[in-house]
């Protein structure tokens, strides 16, 4: 009984966390990428769990709030090559990821290294006191090749390749304990560790205090909530680009949600998944989602909140669910209700944040052009879907 209610509170902790990246990317994405490194050692010195399917489980998870990271970026990025820098590298990974899960083949994982998620921490860092339409396309590229190959490719190639435990690692190469020796112990047998420690932690202050000095002035005093420096969008162009929300973005949720559902798939046990057939759900899914929003807005009825849509969508969707459910033989296996819940959920919470966002995305980049564009000389026509007067 123990071991299951950690198992929850751990697993639903890991599905809750990621949801204030929209608003607070930095510290909420920080502490998601906490509870990934230390899920496993929780489950291995306070439960009696097999952890034999892990690698999916923790898998699935990272592609679960690394998937909301990358739509985050819809709602609050406006520099263009930034986001096709984090778009590249977020597919790259997830392309990676769902050919993993099927195959098993563990070099896949050091061929499309996680480099988005590193990438999108370096941004919303720079974001915390500098304005990033600041970062040129030089200063992106080199950022994600310095993480691509600096700093994934050897992390990847520890994990996934030579499995080298970093816990196992330290206690028994630099301590000289056995692994399973609890960490007070190991500590107290190996007191050098500390000036070792304060040593190291001067160094890097040392180090921080004199990048910041070669650093530009920042724009803003440091803050961890976007909204506190985002420029927001006038309300008449937010609603031209909801309205044209419903046929933009078709193809992109159809392959961001099919291979999240894949991949979640894989994962879950005792579920013998066709691929085609979850893609084909997917479309349809999505295509009736589309179809009742456009129902919905040419009522005129306008979300007062992310939460509303959520469940209204998750209403509609869960009753096609259901209605699936009656019409297929009955079956005693819990699964056979519980993964179809499952995946239908997970799908409402990608495809309403998604729709949420992408019309702030067409949005503030139009903005952005706007800037970028010189105004018109008088009595010449603006360039069509221009925000400038």
């Amino acid at each position: 009984m123990s071991d299951g209610l950690i198992f929850v509170i751990v697993v639903l902790a890991r599905f809750l966390i990621p949801l204030g990246i929209p608003r607070f990317p930095l510290p909420s994405i920080i502490a998601a990428m906490i509870l990934d490194a230390a899920d496993q050692t929780i489950f291995q010195q306070y439960t009696d769990l097999n952890l034999d399917g892990y690698q999916s489980y923790d898998k699935a998870l990272d592609v679960y709030y690394l998937a909301i990271a990358y739509i985050s970026t819809l709602r609050n990025w406006t520099n263009a090559s930034g986001y096709a820098a984090a778009r590249f590298l977020w597919y790259y990974r997830l392309i990676g990821v769902t050919a993993f899960e099927l195959t098993q083949w563990r070099p896949l994982l050091l061929i499309f290294p996680n480099t988005f998620e590193y990438f999108f921490d370096w941004f919303e860092a720079v974001r915390t006191r500098w304005n990033p339409v600041r970062l040129t396309s030089r200063h992106i590229i080199g950022a994600a090749a310095f993480i691509w190959i600096f700093i994934k490719l050897p992390q990847e190639y520890w994990i996934h390749i030579a499995k080298l435990d970093t816990t196992d690692l330290i206690k028994e190469d630099i301590l000289g304990v056995p692994s399973d020796t609890p960490w007070g112990e190991a500590l107290s047998e190996n007191l050098w560790v500390f000036p070792v420690l304060l040593i190291v932690g001067l160094a890097l202050v040392l180090i921080v205090r004199r990048i910041q000095k070669r650093l530009p002035e920042p724009d803003w005093k440091t803050s961890f909530d976007v909204d506190t420096n985002l420029e927001p969008i006038p309300p008449e162009l937010l609603k031209t680009r909801q309205a044209l929300a419903v046929r933009h973005g078709l193809i992109e949720k159809v392959v961001l949600v099919g291979l999240v559902t894949i991949i979640f798939a894989q994962m879950l046990p005792d579920i013998d998944a066709n691929i085609i057939g979850l893609i084909v759900a997917v479309a349809f899914v999505i295509f009736v989602n589309a179809i009742v929003s456009h129902w919905f807005a040419s009522r005129g009825t306008h979300w007062r909140s992310l939460a509303t849509e959520f469940v209204a969508m998750a209403a509609v969707n869960l009753a096609a669910a259901f209605l699936y459910l009656l019409l297929m033989p009955s079956n005693s296996d819990n699964s056979e209700i519980v993964a179809p819940i499952f995946f239908t959920l997970l799908l409402t919470l990608i495809v309403t944040l998604y729709d949420r966002y992408r019309p702030m995305h067409d949005a503030r980049m139009l903005m952005a052009a706007d800037r970028a564009t010189p105004p018109p000389a008088e009595g010449e026509l603006k360039p069509e879907g221009s925000t400038a007067p």
